[in-house]
């Protein structure tokens, strides 16, 4: 079945920032994720669905590339396996380079992929900030044989296919085309007995832990940069950089929009009739509310200051409460007996102890008589 185009997934113009891709991102994940559409397949898969747009639209680079090239080109990074490019190239000149004869074979000094980190934490750690640690796999230089792949005593030669220089020249009637020597890869280098850790790569596959400050304020899908925390590079190039990806988990009580928490208040309809005090949570404790008299279903209370303050931002959001009027449930008798009292009572003048209900009938009647 054929990709639909990310842009459409996230249901943003091509022409959309990247704030705006965040938004998206953010109401489809809340509305679709599996924590919140148990063994419902269609959800899972929508949600995932948004999550690779977002990856994909989110990343200027791989945007770039798939404006220009669509869905091959993304399809290409993931078929290379690459952790930090396009199909196997670093970046986009990469990929230009290797088309016309770049500079791939001039330089055999290549620089470390960079790494990815999805790090889930919860709202109240997002809100408030913490530190954590991390372990993530790496690729270091091989210590045996200082990154050559050579075994020790021994050094690599030069390649008698390119005479070390990475690249071949092609002769294709009138045009010359210069590519990659497909004997050395574009090392320029021949490994004649390489070195058993690493079996000839340089690199030997790690892992290392990691202690990251989470900032106060962060939110679903910011990213954390850890420079030089990436892959080592070949040859003695430079190393990666780390990407920590934040996933913020479903919250039992809020929903986060912005920097403003949402939350339903469940009220008893004694109380949203007659009007009372509740106390409802709060990332900070709990809060009185002052609930008037004939409070209806649906309607919000927003208290000021007590969302969160985000990463770039001084002021905090607010909480909004939606009140939920919530009907009795295993009535005794009395109670029953008192409710009925109640409805006759109300039913003497309906018009007005429920005036949305006389309001709708009188439409509905209106509808029908037409």
């Amino acid at each position: 079945m054929a990709k639909r185009d990310y842009y459409e997934v996230l249901g943003v113009t091509r022409d959309a920032a990247e704030d705006e891709f965040k938004k998206a991102y953010r109401k489809l994940a809340m509305q679709f994720h599996p924590d919140r559409n148990p063994d419902d397949a269609k959800a899972e898969e929508r949600f995932k669905e948004a999550k690779e747009a977002y990856e994909v639209l989110s990343d200027p680079q791989k945007r770039a590339a798939y404006d220009r090239y669509g869905h091959a080109a993304i399809d290409g990074q993931a078929a290379a396996g690459g952790g930090g490019g396009f199909g196997g190239f670093s970046d986009l000149g990469d990929i230009f380079s290797e088309i016309f004869g770049g500079g791939r074979g001039q330089s055999n000094v290549y620089r470390g992929a960079d790494l990815r980190y999805n790090l889930e934490i919860s709202l109240e750690d997002a809100a408030r900030g913490t530190e954590t640690k991390i372990r993530v796999p790496t690729r270091d230089t091989c210590e045996t044989c200082s990154g050559s792949g050579a075994k020790a005593g021994t050094q690599p030669t030069a390649c008698p296919t390119c005479g070390g220089q990475g690249q071949v020249r092609m002769h294709q009637g009138i045009f010359s085309i210069q590519q990659t020597c497909p004997r050395c890869s574009g090392i320029g280098k021949i490994i004649r007995d390489p070195c058993a850790p690493c079996q000839g790569s340089g690199r030997v596959k790690g892992s290392k832990t990691l202690s990251i400050k989470i900032p106060a304020g962060v939110d679903e899908g910011d990213r954390i940069r850890l420079t030089g925390e990436g892959e080592a590079g070949v040859n003695g190039g430079p190393t990666g950089d780390l990407y920590v990806v934040v996933r913020v988990k479903p919250h039992p009580v809020f929903a986060r929009e912005e920097n403003d928490l949402h939350c339903e208040m469940p009220v008893s309809f004694t109380c949203a009739a007659l009007g009372g005090e509740i106390e409802i949570p709060t990332l900070e404790g709990t809060a009185k509310v002052r609930v008037p008299a004939e409070t209806q279903t649906g309607k919000v209370f927003r208290l000021r200051g007590k969302g969160i303050k985000g990463v770039r931002t001084h002021a905090y959001g607010d909480l909004l409460c939606k009140v939920v009027v919530e009907t009795p449930v295993s009535l005794t008798a009395r109670q029953r007996e008192l409710l009925e009292e109640l409805e006759a009572l109300n039913l003497k003048d309906a018009a007005a102890h429920s005036p949305r209900a006389r309001s709708w009938m009188e439409k509905v009647r209106e509808f029908f008589a037409a």
